[in-house]
């Protein structure tokens, strides 16, 4: 174990034998810290935070402190961390408002610096979040998501699998899975370099451009578009999965463009 002589540790925190700890870090306990973890200078890691393995702690990034809610009263709240995340310079993590809560991230995030992630907020794995992205209070961001920079997401609202947010896109109504994202919660499309990336063939692609082309080439009755989904296109596992996001929403989804696109822009 490699622990700077300047850092300050409470005596409830559970580190594994290699984890390495540098200047200045502060770690208020009770946590536990697994295997591998590395916790740069000045970092904050705060109570009732659990991590795994192989994690990353960048340099002043403060993760499991106490959430900025007015609700909060100082009860146990926590915050999960899964394996094989980086989280970069000055990122904030915060902990869950209500008491036995959580904030979550699953395995293989990349959150970079200045990103901030609100109280009791889930990630789901293979989550990216680009420097200033914020993510709202109990927000579910699904796996492989991409949140570019300056980004905002407003609480409560929902990510779908593989959606990709263009730079200072802004959302207050769920992002539906597999959509490239723009200006305020609009659909520009499919977000197709990430289905190919994620080893989507064309046949699992074609349908879910059809889908979209009915969803999202203009704006209309949502819906008569999800019936009218149902009785074009194939009914695949992902345009299944499409359909199912949308009908769960309570919020609302983000809407098409206001300009009617031609199926081939999908």
């Amino acid at each position: 174990m490699l622990i700077d002589p300047s850092a300050k540790i409470a005596p409830d925190v559970e580190l594994a034998p290699d984890v390495e700890v540098g200047p200045g870090v502060i770690i208020d306990g009770p946590c536990s810290i697994g295997p591998g973890c590395r916790i740069q200078a000045h970092a904050y890691i705060g109570p009732y935070t659990t991590m795994g393995a192989n994690n990353l702690i960048g340099f002043g990034a403060i993760i499991g402190h106490e959430p900025q809610d007015y609700a909060f009263t100082g009860e146990e709240s926590y915050t999960i961390i899964g394996d094989h995340n980086l989280f970069r310079e000055y990122v904030t993590i915060h902990r869950g408002t209500k008491p036995g809560s959580a904030t979550r991230v699953g395995n293989h995030c990349f959150l970079m610096g200045l990103s901030h992630m609100a109280h009791n907020a889930v990630l789901g794995d293979h989550v990216i979040v680009v420097n200033g992205g914020l993510v709202g209070g109990y927000l579910e961001v699904a796996d492989r998501a991409f949140i570019s920079a300056n980004c905002l997401l407003h609480q409560f609202i929902r990510v779908g699998t593989l959606v990709m947010m263009r730079g200072g896109a802004r959302a207050s109504r769920d992002l539906p899975p597999y959509s490239n994202i723009d200006d305020t919660h609009v659909v520009k499309g499919v977000n197709l370099v990430g289905l190919r990336r994620a080893g989507f063939t064309r046949d699992q692609i074609g349908p879910i451009r059809q889908a979209f082309s009915l969803l999202f080439g203009r704006r209309t009755n949502l819906k008569q578009a999800l019936e009218q989904v149902e009785a074009e296109v194939p009914l695949t596992p992902e345009v299944a999965h499409l359909l199912e996001f949308i009908r769960a929403s309570k919020r609302g989804v983000a809407m098409g463009p206001k300009q009617a696109r031609a199926a081939d822009e999908f």
